[in-house]
């Protein structure tokens, strides 16, 4: 793995590959926001319900499912460094309103806000290729997973969000991400740069032509899985733990951190088990250029399917769930550096859709997964029933894959220039 981060200095464009990963780690930051807030706006505006805690915080992952395809197909057509300029305009127009409106806002506008910060999610679909466009096929994994690990976002969010909102109250979250959507918009219009290559532009058939090529939805179905999943439980991971384990944390925070609050600490387990997830996804995609994607996806995948499943059956221990969270979080980050070390040798002339259309999967899982949730802990008054059926998922996945390698390895895979 240190010979593949070597290798990249010598290659491509170093200025963009950062701009691709603060671009992105921003967006994933801003994308995820209201996971580590959700309690304290509920509180803020009269409470809400877990189902109108699920639907708040599925809307940004929802819009950014949607909107992935809409800027894969700009990326194609109009490059991908005007893309997010105007793309980083809406997301700090979002922000602003909410600052501006405050306490004073309202159930409708939030939900209004959740949707338009979708943009800052399908960042995805432009941040990659703006990167991977700049690399050979065999450093797609480490490069996709360097510019991808700007998912670390959330674990600042978790971090720095609920103190913030202690301090000045949850609007100042929102301010402090405006300013900074100004900051990371100057950034990007100078460091960035279009890779000098020619690329097709795109119409409407040329998603439906890939649509009805079978690899598009396998590998819709496995990013579903492994993005969708990290996603999805990033957003929901502070509601989780403040449910499940409200007074584990409480006496923590008491008698360790000298925090009373909750709410905070709660942030800080979040971040805790969602940080290897982040951080780890270029050694996912690493590990893939060497042993295979396909090879690296099932372990990953079992490792998940397999602790789903314990902490679906089983009552943990505080401490012992969050290792085993942390576990999870880890597998499905590395999970995503894997999937997207297959797709850019699968579909190397169509890469700025195909991120958009797996994109937009991976935000669909999540949404599912935020849904399932919140469902399962309305009507079982637990969550084993959402793990459950996500390791269900999972499961389906690894069989899916098993469908699949033989065809890959001995059709497209001989000439895609990396491992399979």
């Amino acid at each position: 793995m240190i010979k593949e981060f070597k290798a990249i200095k010598t290659k491509g464009h170093t200025p963009t590959l950062l701009a691709a990963f603060l671009y992105f780690d921003f967006s994933f930051m801003v994308w995820t926001m209201l996971g580590p807030l959700a309690p304290e706006i509920a509180s803020s505006i009269g409470g809400l319900t877990p189902g109108q805690i699920s639907t708040l915080l599925s809307l940004p992952i929802l819009g950014g499912a949607i909107l992935r395809i809409i800027l894969g197909f700009a990326v194609d057509n109009f490059g991908p460094k005007k893309t997010a300029l105007i793309a980083q305009m809406v997301v700090a127009s979002a922000l602003w309103y909410a600052y501006f409106r405050g306490v004073n806002i309202t159930y409708g506008e939030l939900l209004a806000v959740a949707f338009s910060l979708g943009f800052a999610g399908a960042s995805f679909a432009v941040a990659l290729p703006q990167a991977g466009q700049w690399y050979p096929p065999n450093l797609q994994g480490v490069v996709m997973g360097i510019a991808g690990a700007g998912n670390i976002g959330v674990v600042i969010d978790f971090i720095f969000a609920p103190k913030i909102a202690e301090i000045w109250g949850w609007p100042a979250v929102f301010l402090v991400g405006a300013v900074l959507s100004t900051f990371i918009w100057v950034l990007y219009l100078f460091m960035a740069k279009d890779a000098p290559i020619k690329t097709k532009k795109r119409t409407i058939k040329d998603y439906t032509k890939l649509l009805k090529d079978k690899d598009t939805w396998w590998f819709s179905l496995f990013y579903a899985v492994s993005f969708g999943g990290f996603v999805g439980f990033a957003s929901y991971m502070k509601i989780y733990l403040m449910n499940v384990y409200g007074a584990d944390m409480a006496e923590f925070g008491k008698n360790i951190l000298n925090e009373e609050n909750i709410k905070v600490v709660a942030g800080y387990f979040g971040a805790l088990t969602i940080f290897a997830g982040a951080v780890l996804r270029p050694v996912g995609g690493a590990w893939a250029d060497r042993m295979g994607g396909v090879k690296a996806l099932y372990i990953f995948y079992g490792i998940v399917a397999i602790l789903a499943i314990v902490n679906a059956l089983f009552t943990l221990p505080f401490f012992v769930a969050i290792i085993l969270l942390f576990v999870i979080m880890a597998s499905l980050g590395m999970a995503n550096g894997a999937v997207f070390q297959l797709v850019p040798q699968r579909f190397s002339k169509e890469i700025g859709i195909m991120t958009g259309v797996v994109g937009c999967a991976g935000g669909l899982g999540g949404t599912a997964l935020i849904k399932t949730l919140g469902f399962s802990k309305e009507v079982f008054g637990s969550y084993s029933a959402g793990f459950l059926i996500f390791s269900g998922v999972v499961l389906i996945a690894m069989i899916g894959l098993s469908m699949v390698k033989t065809r890959w390895r001995t059709t497209w895979g001989v000439s895609a220039g990396g491992r399979i």
